[in-house]
């Protein structure tokens, strides 16, 4: 079975081709600047080198076509007819309350999609330009919607309501939904594996730290509470976003500023890694300023890791006791550094960390917990793509 998994971005079309068979990767691709000028197409075809073509591309209906082509051409493609496309799987930001896990696309799918654009006024409508381009290439071939949110529909009032009059939330749904869904459900599920364990009897820390992060209290396999929010600024520091920050300091910036969008861009784009070090959103340049004595780089770092370690701590606070933690996304599986800050001190809470089984981790799968540690820690590169097609696969199958 064949599925090709779209993530669509206002301006941009990611792309993976699974043979569900063996779950391997056919074909991957990005495509850039759609609607634009410079647009190009990047293709790769299993482990060969990526082709890369120039091409105006005015929408994301001509996107799908490029993609198709290229799936389909003798030299850059792996199939023979479009008829063995089997589904597509799409990734889509918001749901709301009304989608709590993966759904086959339907007329009223689509309906609860534009719903949930005010909640995601810059996703929503891309995610919603890549399915309907998809119905229009291929009319025939079932579209499944995969939701950031779904996973996180399983915390319960107390986690997501926030202190605010309680009519906020009746007439806007103002509350927690957080995001990274599919992630934190593709880790979990292998930690589980990993620890040979079954899923439903353990309490799990899920830290999914990249340019956008996330932490999430999975217990028995619901995520119980999620660092990010409404919105994709709280929880711990991050590339250019604020993580937590006093409502108080928001509304100072809005008195200085006077314009609530430049507001917004302060809060996500301007802060974070970059608002701290002025070095860099990118935490391996902030790591190598740091080493090299920049103390505002060295201080970005330093509130990084302890706001991981406090969502850590009250995470297992909430779940009464933590059997593992788990590291991944970009930092979280790469950075030896950031995982030996944020588990040092943690000690008292049985998670021990082994020098040499973290040192030099890049990327790969592993438990870098000492033998003796009572709390587990792993590694565990993520794949949403891959979580993605599985759910489309078990929705059209």
């Amino acid at each position: 079975m064949k599925i090709l998994v779209l993530n669509c971005g206002s301006s941009s079309l990611k792309y993976q081709l699974f043979d569900m068979d063996g779950e391997s990767v056919l074909a991957k691709g990005l495509v850039e600047r759609i609607g634009i000028a410079g647009s190009r197409v990047k293709h790769n075809k299993g482990n060969a080198d990526a082709v890369v073509r120039e091409t105006d591309i005015a929408d994301h209906t001509a996107a799908i076509k490029i993609v198709l082509d290229l799936l389909l051409d003798g030299s850059t493609g792996v199939l023979k007819s479009l008829d063995e496309l089997s589904a597509v799987g799409h990734r889509v930001v918001h749901g709301g309350e009304k989608n709590d896990r993966s759904v086959l696309v339907s007329d009223k799918v689509i309906r609860d999609i534009e719903e949930c654009i005010y909640l995601a006024p810059l996703h929503n409508p891309a995610n919603l330009m890549g399915i309907r381009a998809m119905q229009t290439a291929l009319p025939n071939v079932p579209n499944v919607a995969v939701f950031d949110t779904a996973f996180h529909q399983t915390m319960p009032p107390k986690a997501y309501l926030y202190g605010i009059p309680y009519k906020y939330y009746e007439e806007d749904k103002v509350r927690r939904y957080s995001f990274h869904g599919t992630s934190h459900a593709f880790v979990s599920a292998r930690a589980a594996d990993i620890l040979g364990r079954p899923i439903e009897s353990l309490r799990l820390i899920t830290c999914h730290l990249g340019n956008g992060s996330s932490l999430a209290a999975i217990q028995g396999g619901r995520s119980i509470d999620s660092s990010l929010g409404m919105g994709t600024t709280p929880g711990v520091l991050m590339g250019t976003r604020c993580g937590d920050v006093d409502i108080s300091v928001v509304l100072y910036l809005m008195d200085k500023v006077g314009n609530v969008g430049k507001v917004s861009d302060i809060l996500h784009k301007e802060s974070g890694l970059l608002g701290i070090s002025g070095v860099s959103s990118d935490l391996r340049d902030v790591e190598e300023a740091a080493a090299k004595g920049n103390v505002r780089a060295e201080l970005a770092a330093d509130i990084l890791c302890t706001s991981v370690k406090k969502y850590i701590a009250s995470y297992a606070a909430v779940m009464g006791g933590v059997d593992a933690i788990v590291f991944t996304a970009g930092i979280g599986e790469n950075s030896d550094v950031t995982r030996r800050e944020v588990t040092k001190g943690l000690e008292y809470m049985g998670v021990k960390l082994d020098a040499a089984k973290n040192t030099g981790l890049h990327g790969k799968e592993a438990i870098i917990s000492a033998d003796d540690s009572p709390v587990k820690i792993l590694v565990v590169p993520t794949n949403e793509e891959l979580m993605i097609a599985r759910d489309t696969e078990r929705l059209t199958k």
